[in-house]
């Protein structure tokens, strides 16, 4: 292990922290999303920040330590915005997340404290090759995606979509399914697959592991790695996969795109809502008619009560173990998978 840097957890598909490599700065014009870089921290932000480890664990920082992380792009609605497009010549840049996604914060809200300020120090080279993320990845070949689908997608992010999506997991597997979990789109943190993990997924993947620091990427170009990332899943030949749209589809992630590619094979959507007004925003912005709608908004019995009659769809807080009944009758109706 190389202890000279921290290596955040975008460089969990490298082999960066076993193997040597070089560092050299190159200029702003040859840099592109997924380029892995070091950067010196210069600003601490707060001591309540912390960075996620290949591991998954979370480590504290000391002011001056180097990172290891990814350029990338972030753009949260209820934290912050930023990207690497925007790093001046003062080579000055944020950590975007604490899964070491850099970029140069563009907004944040009032209620976070202030985002680790880092500086450039160079790319990561071996035999002259700048190192990717890509560079770590290796193509699969392509395959038909027709795993049966539990969708988690939400009205923004923290609304509780992976809360919901290790409950429902949990349930499958207890049942004795073979179960793949995935997110498809968002910004990059292993946090939320491994929880999918600890509750008995029996293999997990997002789009880091397809190569890429943020969902936020071209959309052609992030069509084809998605059909990689399906291939992938594909692969495992699960009987039933718990995948997540990070953020909201109407978010710039691609989680739309996401959404068409596996429609077919959608036997059940959950939605995760902060309050119900966002639930009827989503439904009629984008065409989704979930089957349960929880999270946030199903909290308390006032907000299950305005979704059912703002939007006339089922709301259940499936925190609640009184609703775990409910909720497998309504998971074997549409998957056909008994529980």
């Amino acid at each position: 292990m190389n202890h000279k840097f921290i290596f955040t957890s975008l460089t969990r598909i490298s082999d960066l922290a076993e193997k040597e490599f070089d560092l050299k700065k190159i200029d702003l014009k040859y840099w592109e999303t997924g380029d892995y870089v070091m950067a010196k921290i210069s600003d601490p932000g707060s001591n309540t920040l912390l960075l996620e480890l290949p591991n998954g664990r979370m480590r504290g920082i000391i002011g001056g330590e180097k990172i290891i992380g990814a350029l990338g792009e972030r753009f949260a609605t209820l934290e912050a915005t930023g990207t690497w497009k925007k790093v001046g010549e003062d080579m000055k840049m944020h950590v975007l997340t604490g899964a070491g996604l850099f970029g140069k914060l563009t907004s944040k809200s009032a209620f976070i404290p202030n985002m680790m300020e880092v500086v450039y120090r160079g790319h990561s080279f071996r035999k002259g090759k700048k190192l990717t993320m890509s560079s770590f990845v290796e193509p699969v070949v392509e395959i038909p995606f027709r795993t049966p689908v539990v969708l988690f997608v939400g009205t923004s992010m923290s609304a509780g979509k992976t809360t919901s999506a290790r409950i429902v997991t949990n349930l499958f597997k207890l049942a004795g399914y073979k179960v793949a979990g995935a997110k498809l789109s968002g910004a990059g943190r292993y946090k939320d697959i491994l929880a999918i993990k600890d509750v008995g997924a029996d293999t997990v993947l997002d789009f880091v592991d397809a190569g890429l620091p943020s969902s936020i990427y071209p959309k052609e170009k992030y069509k084809a790695i998605l059909k990689q990332l399906l291939s992938r899943i594909a692969i495992q030949k699960a009987d039933i996969a718990i995948i997540e749209i990070g953020a909201s589809p109407l978010e710039p992630y691609n989680g739309d795109i996401a959404i068409k590619a596996i429609k077919d094979n959608i036997k059940c959507t959950i939605l995760a809502a902060s309050d119900p007004y966002a639930v009827h925003g989503l439904m009629k912005a984008f065409g989704i008619i979930p089957d349960i709608v929880t999270g946030i908004t199903s909290n308390t019995l006032a907000g299950i009560a305005m979704v059912e009659r703002l939007c006339n769809v089922k709301a259940l807080n499936l925190i609640d173990s009184s609703t775990t009944k409910e909720l497998k009758h309504i998971l074997y109706n549409k998957t056909g998978l008994a529980l």
